[in-house]
């Protein structure tokens, strides 16, 4: 009986001793967390889908403060909450955030069923990632959108869908937030962020294929060639041809559309633009017979008359 009421002090004592030694650390050596951290997380819509560039929304909202207190908040942004939240964030930081203008995912792929055909036919996981490994997927094109839906697996907001009768993926720019999900599920990078622009209207090279002008345009019809009649007319300096493809800076850009008349290919898309009329050259109608003579009659008199 007593080798159990020793044991069991013994066990006692080592528990006090460990209990005391736990409860010295945890006050030694205990974080404090700034309590603007969980403010600022309360006001963030808590998607944590990730398009600020941080894991999550805790994340991003230890960052906010962090740079809150360097003095600029700078870089960081949420785009699903948008200005609006970042306002309130800024105010209850006390710091003033600068305007971001709002973006859109934009796929840079106009090869259709009909403008790329199919060359082979795959039979093995259905997912962007595992055709992209297995080669240039379906068509000659080894650039474009291979159709499987790894971007719409990837959207939180139902933004992107794969149009069944082109087998490209189509952007709902209604419900797009441009956290750039998409474009980082994307093997095959054609999925880029591009400002909105004014009244939704944008002008994109729509192709990302590097192959010489020959070998992408029997890839696909509409692919870019590298011809560089775009960046010729362009008084902007906005277009780049590198690689044997074009590139628009949406901030040089200002959207005269003389690139996208000047493609021969129809690689350039301008979006929600009206459509212009087309200006019908004004014939001159020849003048009346009795006009004519008329005329020819006065010319004769005033001739006569001199002499």
């Amino acid at each position: 009986m007593s080798f159990i009421l020793t044991a069991a002090l013994v066990l006692g004592a080592i528990a006090l001793v460990s209990a005391v030694v736990l409860f010295a650390a945890s006050k030694k050596f205990a974080v404090k967390e700034d309590p603007r951290i969980a403010q600022a997380q309360e006001l963030l819509p808590g998607a944590n889908c990730g398009g600020c560039g941080f894991p999550g929304c805790s994340a991003m909202a230890e960052a906010l403060v962090k740079g809150a207190d360097a003095g600029s908040l700078e870089g960081l942004f949420c785009p699903v909450g948008g200005q609006a939240v970042m306002g309130q964030v800024a105010d209850l930081l006390g710091m003033a955030v600068a305007n971001s203008e709002p973006k859109v995912a934009v796929v840079r792929c106009n090869g259709t069923c009909e403008l790329r055909a199919k060359t082979i036919q795959y039979d093995g996981l259905r997912t962007c990632k595992a055709m992209n490994t297995c080669g240039a997927g379906e068509t000659g094109c080894g650039y474009g959108c291979l159709g499987c839906g790894d971007c719409v697996e990837a959207c939180q907001f139902d933004a992107i869908h794969i149009n069944p009768e082109t087998g490209i993926a189509e952007v709902d720019e209604e419900k797009c937030i441009a956290c750039g999900a998409c474009a980082k599920a994307c093997p095959r990078n054609i999925i880029e962020l591009r400002k909105r622009g004014p009244k939704n209207r944008r002008v994109y090279v729509s192709c990302v294929n590097k192959d010489k002008g020959a070998v992408a345009k029997k890839a696909c019809n509409a692919a870019c060639i590298g011809c560089g009649k775009c960046e010729k007319v362009c008084q902007f300096e906005a277009i780049k041809v590198e690689n044997n493809v074009s590139y628009i800076d949406y901030n040089k850009c200002r959207m005269c559309l003389k690139c996208v008349e000047a493609c021969p290919t129809h690689a350039i898309h301008a979006v929600n633009f009206p459509v212009r009329k087309k200006v019908e050259p004004k014939t001159v109608e020849p003048k009346a017979a009795s006009e004519q003579t008329s005329a020819a009659e006065v010319n004769t008199e005033k001739k006569e008359e001199n002499v």
